[in-house]
Protein backbone atom coordinates (compact mmCIF):
# COMPACT_ATOMS: atom_id res chain seq x y z
CA UNK A 1 0.00 0.00 0.00
CA UNK A 2 1.34 3.40 -0.95
CA UNK A 3 2.30 5.64 1.96
CA UNK A 4 1.99 9.30 1.10
CA UNK A 5 4.23 10.35 3.98
CA UNK A 6 7.27 8.87 2.21
CA UNK A 7 6.87 10.85 -1.03
CA UNK A 8 4.68 13.84 -0.30
CA UNK A 9 6.63 16.56 1.61
CA UNK A 10 3.42 18.07 2.90
CA UNK A 11 2.46 14.75 4.51
CA UNK A 12 5.67 14.39 6.48
CA UNK A 13 5.70 15.12 10.20
CA UNK A 14 7.61 18.12 11.51
CA UNK A 15 8.26 19.96 14.73
CA UNK A 16 10.96 20.09 17.36
CA UNK A 17 12.87 16.82 17.97
CA UNK A 18 12.18 15.12 21.27
CA UNK A 19 15.82 15.25 22.34
CA UNK A 20 16.05 18.99 21.76
CA UNK A 21 12.81 19.57 23.63
CA UNK A 22 13.97 17.52 26.63
CA UNK A 23 17.33 19.32 26.66
CA UNK A 24 15.60 22.71 26.58
CA UNK A 25 13.34 21.78 29.48
CA UNK A 26 16.29 20.45 31.47
CA UNK A 27 18.23 23.69 30.82
CA UNK A 28 15.33 25.86 32.01
CA UNK A 29 14.81 23.69 35.08
CA UNK A 30 18.52 23.78 35.94
CA UNK A 31 18.64 27.55 35.48
CA UNK A 32 15.71 27.97 37.83
CA UNK A 33 17.31 25.73 40.45
CA UNK A 34 20.60 27.63 40.25
CA UNK A 35 18.89 31.04 40.62
CA UNK A 36 16.80 29.82 43.54
CA UNK A 37 19.71 28.22 45.44
CA UNK A 38 22.06 31.14 44.69
CA UNK A 39 19.53 33.65 46.07
CA UNK A 40 18.87 31.63 49.21
CA UNK A 41 22.52 30.82 49.90
CA UNK A 42 23.58 34.44 49.32
CA UNK A 43 20.95 35.63 51.80
CA UNK A 44 22.00 32.91 54.23
CA UNK A 45 25.65 33.95 54.05
CA UNK A 46 24.99 37.72 54.13
CA UNK A 47 22.01 37.97 56.52
CA UNK A 48 22.17 34.68 58.38
CA UNK A 49 18.81 33.22 57.25
CA UNK A 50 17.05 31.95 54.15
CA UNK A 51 14.05 34.22 53.37
CA UNK A 52 10.70 32.46 53.60
CA UNK A 53 9.41 34.06 50.42
CA UNK A 54 12.37 32.84 48.33
CA UNK A 55 10.70 29.66 47.07
CA UNK A 56 11.14 27.59 43.96
CA UNK A 57 7.65 28.36 42.67
CA UNK A 58 8.51 32.06 42.41
CA UNK A 59 11.79 31.42 40.61
CA UNK A 60 10.48 31.79 36.99
CA UNK A 61 9.43 35.39 37.69
CA UNK A 62 12.83 36.08 39.25
CA UNK A 63 14.62 34.62 36.21
CA UNK A 64 12.69 36.91 33.85
CA UNK A 65 13.45 39.94 36.02
CA UNK A 66 17.16 39.11 36.31
CA UNK A 67 17.38 38.66 32.55
CA UNK A 68 16.20 42.25 32.11
CA UNK A 69 18.12 43.79 35.07
CA UNK A 70 20.88 41.51 36.43
CA UNK A 71 21.81 43.95 39.25
CA UNK A 72 18.30 44.34 40.66
CA UNK A 73 18.02 41.45 43.12
CA UNK A 74 15.14 43.00 45.18
CA UNK A 75 13.18 43.63 41.96
CA UNK A 76 13.49 39.97 41.04
CA UNK A 77 11.91 38.98 44.38
CA UNK A 78 9.25 41.67 44.98
CA UNK A 79 7.55 39.72 47.79
CA UNK A 80 10.78 39.55 49.81
CA UNK A 81 12.06 42.26 52.13
CA UNK A 82 15.09 43.90 50.40
CA UNK A 83 16.90 43.95 53.76
CA UNK A 84 16.74 40.14 53.85
CA UNK A 85 18.49 39.77 50.48
CA UNK A 86 22.19 40.04 49.67
CA UNK A 87 23.92 42.20 47.12
CA UNK A 88 24.12 41.29 43.46
CA UNK A 89 27.89 40.51 43.65
CA UNK A 90 27.51 37.69 46.16
CA UNK A 91 24.49 36.34 44.30
CA UNK A 92 26.23 36.12 40.93
CA UNK A 93 29.40 34.76 42.53
CA UNK A 94 27.47 31.86 44.04
CA UNK A 95 25.58 31.35 40.78
CA UNK A 96 28.80 31.03 38.74
CA UNK A 97 30.40 28.82 41.41
CA UNK A 98 27.47 26.42 41.34
CA UNK A 99 27.60 26.40 37.55
CA UNK A 100 31.31 25.50 37.56
CA UNK A 101 30.80 22.73 40.11
CA UNK A 102 27.97 21.31 38.02
CA UNK A 103 30.15 21.45 34.90
CA UNK A 104 33.03 19.60 36.61
CA UNK A 105 30.70 16.91 37.91
CA UNK A 106 29.20 16.48 34.45
CA UNK A 107 32.61 16.08 32.81
CA UNK A 108 33.69 13.62 35.50
CA UNK A 109 30.53 11.55 35.04
CA UNK A 110 30.97 11.47 31.27
CA UNK A 111 34.58 10.33 31.71
CA UNK A 112 33.63 7.55 34.11
CA UNK A 113 30.91 6.29 31.78
CA UNK A 114 33.25 6.41 28.76
CA UNK A 115 36.00 4.50 30.59
CA UNK A 116 33.50 1.88 31.76
CA UNK A 117 32.23 1.35 28.24
CA UNK A 118 35.75 1.12 26.82
CA UNK A 119 36.76 -1.48 29.41
CA UNK A 120 33.70 -3.56 28.61
CA UNK A 121 34.47 -3.31 24.90
CA UNK A 122 38.08 -4.42 25.48
CA UNK A 123 36.85 -7.31 27.61
CA UNK A 124 34.53 -8.46 24.84
CA UNK A 125 37.28 -8.15 22.23
CA UNK A 126 39.86 -10.09 24.25
CA UNK A 127 39.94 -13.70 22.93
CA UNK A 128 39.20 -16.28 25.59
CA UNK A 129 41.40 -19.41 25.66
CA UNK A 130 39.74 -22.57 24.41
CA UNK A 131 39.11 -25.25 27.05
CA UNK A 132 41.56 -28.12 27.06
CA UNK A 133 40.04 -31.16 25.33
CA UNK A 134 40.79 -34.44 27.14
CA UNK A 135 42.76 -36.98 25.07
CA UNK A 136 40.43 -39.74 23.97
CA UNK A 137 40.57 -42.69 21.65
CA UNK A 138 38.23 -42.91 18.70
CA UNK A 139 35.79 -45.82 19.16
CA UNK A 140 34.05 -45.54 15.79
CA UNK A 141 35.65 -46.73 12.59
CA UNK A 142 37.46 -43.97 10.76
CA UNK A 143 36.87 -43.69 7.02
CA UNK A 144 39.95 -44.37 4.99
CA UNK A 145 41.63 -41.20 3.74
CA UNK A 146 42.28 -40.72 0.05
CA UNK A 147 45.39 -42.52 -1.06
CA UNK A 148 48.46 -40.46 -1.93
CA UNK A 149 51.99 -41.36 -2.71
CA UNK A 150 53.71 -41.51 0.73
CA UNK A 151 57.02 -39.74 1.17
CA UNK A 152 58.15 -41.82 4.10
CA UNK A 153 56.93 -43.55 7.25
CA UNK A 154 55.24 -41.17 9.66
CA UNK A 155 54.85 -41.87 13.40
CA UNK A 156 51.30 -42.01 14.73
CA UNK A 157 50.18 -39.36 17.22
CA UNK A 158 50.35 -40.75 20.77
CA UNK A 159 46.99 -39.40 21.94
CA UNK A 160 44.81 -40.30 18.91
CA UNK A 161 45.01 -43.99 18.03
CA UNK A 162 42.18 -45.22 15.81
CA UNK A 163 40.67 -48.64 16.50
CA UNK A 164 38.61 -50.86 14.28
CA UNK A 165 35.15 -52.22 14.98
CA UNK A 166 36.55 -55.18 16.82
CA UNK A 167 38.61 -53.10 19.21
CA UNK A 168 41.95 -53.88 17.54
CA UNK A 169 44.01 -51.45 15.58
CA UNK A 170 43.21 -51.63 11.87
CA UNK A 171 45.78 -52.04 9.17
CA UNK A 172 47.36 -48.70 8.51
CA UNK A 173 46.72 -47.29 5.08
CA UNK A 174 49.07 -45.02 3.22
CA UNK A 175 49.17 -41.75 5.19
CA UNK A 176 48.76 -38.39 3.58
CA UNK A 177 51.86 -36.26 3.12
CA UNK A 178 52.37 -33.68 5.85
CA UNK A 179 51.00 -30.23 5.21
CA UNK A 180 53.76 -27.66 5.70
CA UNK A 181 53.06 -25.03 8.35
CA UNK A 182 52.55 -21.54 6.91
CA UNK A 183 55.56 -19.31 7.55
CA UNK A 184 54.45 -16.61 9.97
CA UNK A 185 57.17 -15.64 12.40
CA UNK A 186 60.83 -16.41 12.60
CA UNK A 187 62.17 -17.35 16.00
CA UNK A 188 65.68 -17.65 17.31
CA UNK A 189 66.65 -19.41 20.45
CA UNK A 190 69.27 -18.40 22.97
CA UNK A 191 72.55 -17.72 21.29
CA UNK A 192 71.08 -16.33 18.11
CA UNK A 193 70.86 -19.74 16.37
CA UNK A 194 67.73 -21.52 15.31
CA UNK A 195 66.43 -24.16 17.75
CA UNK A 196 66.67 -27.78 16.77
CA UNK A 197 63.61 -29.55 15.40
CA UNK A 198 61.84 -32.10 17.57
CA UNK A 199 61.25 -35.60 16.16
CA UNK A 200 57.75 -35.85 17.64
CA UNK A 201 55.27 -33.38 19.05
CA UNK A 202 54.52 -33.09 22.73
CA UNK A 203 51.22 -33.70 24.45
CA UNK A 204 50.94 -29.97 25.13
CA UNK A 205 50.73 -29.33 21.40
CA UNK A 206 47.65 -31.50 21.09
CA UNK A 207 46.18 -30.02 24.20
CA UNK A 208 46.26 -26.59 22.59
CA UNK A 209 44.92 -27.81 19.28
CA UNK A 210 48.08 -27.76 17.14
CA UNK A 211 48.24 -29.77 13.92
CA UNK A 212 50.48 -32.80 13.64
CA UNK A 213 53.16 -32.33 11.03
CA UNK A 214 56.22 -34.46 11.90
CA UNK A 215 59.50 -34.01 10.11
CA UNK A 216 60.93 -37.02 8.22
CA UNK A 217 63.99 -38.52 9.82
CA UNK A 218 66.04 -38.14 6.64
CA UNK A 219 65.33 -34.42 6.33
CA UNK A 220 68.22 -32.08 7.23
CA UNK A 221 68.01 -30.04 10.41
CA UNK A 222 66.51 -26.67 9.60
CA UNK A 223 65.22 -23.76 11.62
CA UNK A 224 61.45 -24.20 12.16
CA UNK A 225 59.18 -21.25 11.70
CA UNK A 226 57.13 -20.14 14.64
CA UNK A 227 53.41 -19.81 13.88
CA UNK A 228 51.19 -18.16 16.43
CA UNK A 229 47.81 -19.79 16.89
CA UNK A 230 44.86 -17.60 17.85
CA UNK A 231 44.49 -19.11 21.31
CA UNK A 232 47.78 -20.72 22.14
CA UNK A 233 51.50 -20.22 22.56
CA UNK A 234 53.85 -20.11 19.58
CA UNK A 235 53.99 -23.33 17.59
CA UNK A 236 57.40 -24.74 16.84
CA UNK A 237 58.83 -23.87 20.28
CA UNK A 238 58.40 -26.07 23.37
CA UNK A 239 55.87 -24.57 25.72
CA UNK A 240 57.23 -23.32 29.04
CA UNK A 241 60.82 -22.89 27.81
CA UNK A 242 62.62 -19.66 26.93
CA UNK A 243 62.03 -18.83 23.27
CA UNK A 244 64.71 -16.19 22.79
CA UNK A 245 63.82 -13.38 20.39
CA UNK A 246 60.70 -13.57 18.22
CA UNK A 247 59.54 -11.36 15.37
CA UNK A 248 55.79 -10.88 15.08
CA UNK A 249 52.96 -8.47 14.40
CA UNK A 250 51.55 -6.35 17.27
CA UNK A 251 48.52 -8.62 17.77
CA UNK A 252 50.67 -11.76 17.83
CA UNK A 253 53.17 -10.13 20.18
CA UNK A 254 50.38 -9.17 22.58
CA UNK A 255 48.87 -12.67 22.50
CA UNK A 256 52.20 -14.40 23.03
CA UNK A 257 53.22 -12.09 25.88
CA UNK A 258 49.84 -12.55 27.57
CA UNK A 259 50.18 -16.34 27.54
CA UNK A 260 53.76 -16.22 28.81
CA UNK A 261 52.84 -13.87 31.69
CA UNK A 262 49.91 -16.05 32.73
CA UNK A 263 52.06 -19.19 32.62
CA UNK A 264 54.87 -17.67 34.70
CA UNK A 265 54.92 -18.81 38.33
CA UNK A 266 57.69 -16.67 39.80
CA UNK A 267 58.62 -13.01 39.55
CA UNK A 268 58.39 -11.34 36.16
CA UNK A 269 59.68 -8.21 34.45
CA UNK A 270 57.33 -7.10 31.68
CA UNK A 271 58.33 -4.43 29.15
CA UNK A 272 55.56 -3.40 26.78
CA UNK A 273 54.20 -0.57 24.68
CA UNK A 274 50.60 -1.76 25.10
CA UNK A 275 48.61 -0.72 28.19
CA UNK A 276 46.20 -3.52 27.25
CA UNK A 277 48.79 -6.12 28.25
CA UNK A 278 49.00 -4.58 31.72
CA UNK A 279 45.21 -4.34 32.03
CA UNK A 280 44.63 -7.95 30.93
CA UNK A 281 47.22 -9.61 33.18
CA UNK A 282 47.60 -7.45 36.29
CA UNK A 283 44.70 -9.06 38.18
CA UNK A 284 45.99 -12.58 37.58
CA UNK A 285 49.53 -11.59 38.59
CA UNK A 286 48.24 -9.84 41.73
CA UNK A 287 47.25 -13.25 43.11
CA UNK A 288 50.91 -14.36 43.03
CA UNK A 289 52.63 -11.28 44.43
CA UNK A 290 52.84 -7.49 44.37
CA UNK A 291 52.21 -5.77 41.04
CA UNK A 292 54.27 -2.65 40.29
CA UNK A 293 53.79 -0.27 37.38
CA UNK A 294 56.42 2.16 36.08
CA UNK A 295 54.61 4.37 33.58
CA UNK A 296 56.41 7.73 33.29
CA UNK A 297 54.39 8.71 30.20
CA UNK A 298 51.04 8.05 31.95
CA UNK A 299 49.75 5.62 29.31
CA UNK A 300 47.84 3.41 31.77
CA UNK A 301 44.59 4.45 33.39
CA UNK A 302 45.61 4.22 37.04
CA UNK A 303 47.03 6.55 39.70
CA UNK A 304 49.05 3.74 41.33
CA UNK A 305 52.38 4.27 39.58
CA UNK A 306 55.80 3.53 40.97
CA UNK A 307 58.45 6.27 41.07
CA UNK A 308 62.15 5.53 40.64
CA UNK A 309 65.25 7.68 40.99
CA UNK A 310 67.87 6.72 38.36
CA UNK A 311 70.66 7.94 40.65
CA UNK A 312 69.78 5.33 43.29
CA UNK A 313 72.89 3.29 44.13
CA UNK A 314 75.16 5.28 41.80
CA UNK A 315 77.56 6.16 44.60
CA UNK A 316 79.19 2.90 43.53
CA UNK A 317 81.32 3.51 40.45
CA UNK A 318 80.36 0.27 38.67
CA UNK A 319 76.65 0.90 39.23
CA UNK A 320 76.99 4.44 37.91
CA UNK A 321 78.84 3.16 34.83
CA UNK A 322 76.14 0.56 34.06
CA UNK A 323 73.40 3.14 34.62
CA UNK A 324 75.09 5.62 32.27
CA UNK A 325 75.40 2.98 29.54
CA UNK A 326 71.70 2.15 29.85
CA UNK A 327 70.60 5.80 29.82
CA UNK A 328 72.65 6.52 26.70
CA UNK A 329 71.69 3.30 24.88
CA UNK A 330 68.65 4.75 23.03
CA UNK A 331 70.55 7.80 21.70
CA UNK A 332 74.06 6.35 21.38
CA UNK A 333 75.41 6.82 17.83
CA UNK A 334 76.40 3.64 16.00
CA UNK A 335 79.08 5.06 13.69
CA UNK A 336 82.68 4.30 14.60
CA UNK A 337 83.63 7.93 14.06
CA UNK A 338 81.34 8.88 16.95
CA UNK A 339 82.75 6.38 19.45
CA UNK A 340 84.94 9.02 21.12
CA UNK A 341 81.95 11.35 21.54
CA UNK A 342 79.84 8.51 22.97
CA UNK A 343 82.60 7.54 25.41
CA UNK A 344 82.93 11.15 26.57
CA UNK A 345 79.17 11.41 27.07
CA UNK A 346 79.27 8.16 29.03
CA UNK A 347 82.02 9.56 31.25
CA UNK A 348 80.08 12.75 31.89
CA UNK A 349 76.86 10.94 32.70
CA UNK A 350 78.60 8.41 34.95
CA UNK A 351 80.32 11.16 36.92
CA UNK A 352 77.12 13.18 37.24
CA UNK A 353 75.18 10.16 38.49
CA UNK A 354 77.84 9.44 41.08
CA UNK A 355 78.01 13.08 42.22
CA UNK A 356 74.22 13.41 42.44
CA UNK A 357 73.87 10.28 44.56
CA UNK A 358 76.75 11.24 46.87
CA UNK A 359 75.35 14.74 47.45
CA UNK A 360 71.67 13.63 47.57
CA UNK A 361 70.78 15.75 44.56
CA UNK A 362 67.56 15.03 42.61
CA UNK A 363 67.82 13.43 39.20
CA UNK A 364 66.62 16.61 37.49
CA UNK A 365 69.92 18.21 38.54
CA UNK A 366 71.62 16.15 35.82
CA UNK A 367 69.50 17.92 33.23
CA UNK A 368 70.81 21.28 34.48
CA UNK A 369 74.40 20.06 34.37
CA UNK A 370 73.86 18.78 30.82
CA UNK A 371 72.64 22.26 29.83
CA UNK A 372 75.95 23.74 31.07
CA UNK A 373 74.61 25.23 34.31
CA UNK A 374 76.95 24.87 37.32
CA UNK A 375 79.22 22.51 35.43
CA UNK A 376 81.88 22.63 38.18
CA UNK A 377 79.52 21.47 40.95
CA UNK A 378 79.92 17.74 40.23
CA UNK A 379 83.70 18.19 40.04
CA UNK A 380 83.69 19.80 43.48
CA UNK A 381 81.46 17.04 44.92
CA UNK A 382 83.65 14.24 43.57
CA UNK A 383 86.78 15.99 44.82
CA UNK A 384 85.59 16.75 48.36
CA UNK A 385 83.24 13.90 49.23
CA UNK A 386 84.98 11.20 51.31
CA UNK A 387 83.11 8.33 49.60
CA UNK A 388 83.89 9.42 46.04
CA UNK A 389 86.00 7.05 43.95
CA UNK A 390 89.63 7.98 43.56
CA UNK A 391 90.33 9.84 40.33
CA UNK A 392 86.65 10.46 39.53
CA UNK A 393 86.98 14.24 39.82
CA UNK A 394 90.04 14.36 37.58
CA UNK A 395 88.36 12.17 34.96
CA UNK A 396 85.32 14.44 34.84
CA UNK A 397 87.43 17.60 34.75
CA UNK A 398 89.54 16.30 31.88
CA UNK A 399 86.36 15.43 29.92
CA UNK A 400 85.08 18.98 30.47
CA UNK A 401 88.31 20.77 29.56
CA UNK A 402 89.95 18.68 26.82
CA UNK A 403 88.73 18.67 23.20
CA UNK A 404 86.12 21.48 23.25
CA UNK A 405 84.34 20.25 20.12
CA UNK A 406 84.06 16.71 21.47
CA UNK A 407 82.84 18.09 24.80
CA UNK A 408 80.07 20.10 23.14
CA UNK A 409 78.92 17.09 21.15
CA UNK A 410 78.96 14.92 24.27
CA UNK A 411 76.98 17.51 26.23
CA UNK A 412 74.45 17.65 23.41
CA UNK A 413 74.17 13.85 23.47
CA UNK A 414 73.58 13.71 27.22
CA UNK A 415 71.10 16.59 27.02
CA UNK A 416 69.17 14.65 24.39
CA UNK A 417 69.10 11.56 26.59
CA UNK A 418 67.76 13.63 29.49
CA UNK A 419 65.39 15.77 27.42
CA UNK A 420 62.37 13.94 28.85
CA UNK A 421 62.96 15.73 32.17
CA UNK A 422 61.44 18.86 30.66
CA UNK A 423 58.06 17.16 31.15
CA UNK A 424 56.51 17.61 34.60
CA UNK A 425 55.04 14.14 35.03
CA UNK A 426 58.30 12.48 33.98
CA UNK A 427 60.20 14.59 36.51
CA UNK A 428 57.73 13.47 39.15
CA UNK A 429 58.29 9.84 38.13
CA UNK A 430 61.97 10.33 39.08
CA UNK A 431 61.08 11.44 42.64
CA UNK A 432 60.43 8.18 44.51
CA UNK A 433 58.06 7.89 47.43
CA UNK A 434 59.17 6.59 50.79
CA UNK A 435 58.37 2.92 50.05
CA UNK A 436 59.19 2.73 46.33
CA UNK A 437 62.85 1.76 46.76
CA UNK A 438 62.04 -1.01 49.25
CA UNK A 439 59.22 -2.35 47.08
CA UNK A 440 61.45 -2.46 43.99
CA UNK A 441 64.20 -4.29 45.87
CA UNK A 442 61.86 -6.94 47.29
CA UNK A 443 59.42 -7.71 44.47
CA UNK A 444 61.65 -10.45 43.01
CA UNK A 445 61.85 -12.34 46.29
CA UNK A 446 58.07 -11.96 46.77
CA UNK A 447 57.22 -13.31 43.32
CA UNK A 448 55.85 -9.99 42.12
CA UNK A 449 55.55 -8.41 38.70
CA UNK A 450 57.05 -5.15 37.44
CA UNK A 451 55.44 -3.61 34.36
CA UNK A 452 57.42 -1.05 32.37
CA UNK A 453 55.04 0.70 29.95
CA UNK A 454 56.26 3.25 27.44
CA UNK A 455 55.65 4.63 23.99
CA UNK A 456 56.94 2.70 20.98
CA UNK A 457 59.57 4.91 19.32
CA UNK A 458 61.14 3.93 16.01
CA UNK A 459 63.70 6.78 15.95
CA UNK A 460 64.75 7.45 19.56
CA UNK A 461 68.00 9.12 18.54
CA UNK A 462 65.97 12.17 17.48
CA UNK A 463 63.30 12.21 20.18
CA UNK A 464 63.96 9.56 22.86
CA UNK A 465 61.09 10.48 25.18
CA UNK A 466 61.06 8.34 28.33
CA UNK A 467 62.97 5.49 26.65
CA UNK A 468 66.27 6.20 28.53
CA UNK A 469 64.50 5.92 31.89
CA UNK A 470 62.70 2.71 30.91
CA UNK A 471 65.93 1.22 29.58
CA UNK A 472 67.83 2.14 32.73
CA UNK A 473 65.21 0.62 35.05
CA UNK A 474 64.89 -2.55 32.96
CA UNK A 475 68.68 -2.93 32.91
CA UNK A 476 68.81 -2.37 36.68
CA UNK A 477 66.19 -5.07 37.36
CA UNK A 478 67.94 -7.52 35.03
CA UNK A 479 71.25 -7.01 36.82
CA UNK A 480 69.49 -7.35 40.18
CA UNK A 481 67.99 -10.66 39.09
CA UNK A 482 71.33 -11.93 37.77
CA UNK A 483 73.07 -11.06 41.02
CA UNK A 484 70.39 -12.84 43.05
CA UNK A 485 70.73 -15.89 40.80
CA UNK A 486 74.53 -15.86 41.15
CA UNK A 487 74.25 -15.79 44.94
CA UNK A 488 71.89 -18.78 45.03
CA UNK A 489 73.23 -22.27 45.59
CA UNK A 490 72.24 -23.60 42.15
CA UNK A 491 73.28 -20.52 40.21
CA UNK A 492 69.69 -19.52 39.39
CA UNK A 493 66.52 -18.48 41.17
CA UNK A 494 63.78 -20.99 41.96
CA UNK A 495 61.38 -19.94 40.56
CA UNK A 496 63.46 -17.71 38.26
CA UNK A 497 62.85 -14.10 37.31
CA UNK A 498 61.15 -14.29 33.91
CA UNK A 499 61.70 -11.54 31.36
CA UNK A 500 58.80 -10.81 29.00
CA UNK A 501 60.04 -8.04 26.73
CA UNK A 502 57.24 -7.15 24.31
CA UNK A 503 58.31 -4.61 21.68
CA UNK A 504 61.59 -4.28 23.55
CA UNK A 505 63.45 -2.62 20.68
CA UNK A 506 60.97 0.27 20.58
CA UNK A 507 60.41 0.67 24.34
CA UNK A 508 63.55 -0.23 26.31
CA UNK A 509 66.50 -1.58 24.26
CA UNK A 510 68.54 -2.90 27.18
CA UNK A 511 72.25 -3.38 26.41
CA UNK A 512 72.29 -6.85 28.06
CA UNK A 513 69.89 -8.46 25.57
CA UNK A 514 72.59 -10.22 23.47
CA UNK A 515 74.12 -11.65 26.67
CA UNK A 516 70.71 -12.82 27.89
CA UNK A 517 70.10 -14.62 24.59
CA UNK A 518 73.33 -16.58 24.93
CA UNK A 519 72.83 -17.51 28.60
CA UNK A 520 70.18 -19.41 30.51
CA UNK A 521 70.28 -17.60 33.86
CA UNK A 522 66.96 -15.80 33.34
CA UNK A 523 64.10 -17.14 31.16
CA UNK A 524 63.64 -14.67 28.33
CA UNK A 525 60.94 -13.93 25.77
CA UNK A 526 61.89 -10.96 23.60
CA UNK A 527 59.38 -9.83 20.97
CA UNK A 528 60.27 -7.40 18.19
CA UNK A 529 58.60 -6.10 15.08
CA UNK A 530 61.24 -7.28 12.62
CA UNK A 531 64.82 -8.47 12.34
CA UNK A 532 65.87 -5.12 10.88
CA UNK A 533 64.51 -3.31 13.93
CA UNK A 534 66.45 -5.58 16.28
CA UNK A 535 69.68 -5.20 14.31
CA UNK A 536 69.34 -1.42 14.33
CA UNK A 537 69.19 -1.44 18.15
CA UNK A 538 71.92 -4.07 18.70
CA UNK A 539 74.15 -3.83 15.61
CA UNK A 540 76.96 -5.87 17.14
CA UNK A 541 74.79 -8.92 17.91
CA UNK A 542 73.81 -11.77 15.60
CA UNK A 543 70.02 -11.42 15.76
Amino acid sequence: MHDARRTDPSARGGGIPDGLLVALLAFLLGLAVLVWTATGLAALLAKGSWPDTVTFTRTPTAVRALTAQPHDIPGAWPDTDPAALSGWGLFWGLFVSQLLVLFVLTVFTIGVVARTKSRRALTKQTPQPHPTPPPAEAQTPTPAPPTFEPRGPLPAPPAFEARGPGGSAPIQSAPAPPIPAPPAIEARGPGGSAPATHPSPTHDAYRYGFGYAPTPATAPTTAPTTALTPHGPPQGTPQGTPQGITYATPADRLRTATHRIRDTDGAALVVTSSPTLWADTKDARAKLGPVLLYDPSHLCDTPARMHWNPTDGCADRDTAAARAIALLAPVRPQARLDEAVADTAETLLRSWLQAADLDNRPFKQLHRWAQGNSAQDPVRILRTHPQAAAGAAGELESALTAHPERRELALSLTARALSCLSSIHIRQACNPNRTDALTLASFVAEGGTLYLVGEALEDPRTHPGAMPLLTALASHVVEHGRRMAARSSHGRLDPPLSLVLEDVAAVAPIPQLPELLTGDTLPLLALCRSREQARSRWPGADL
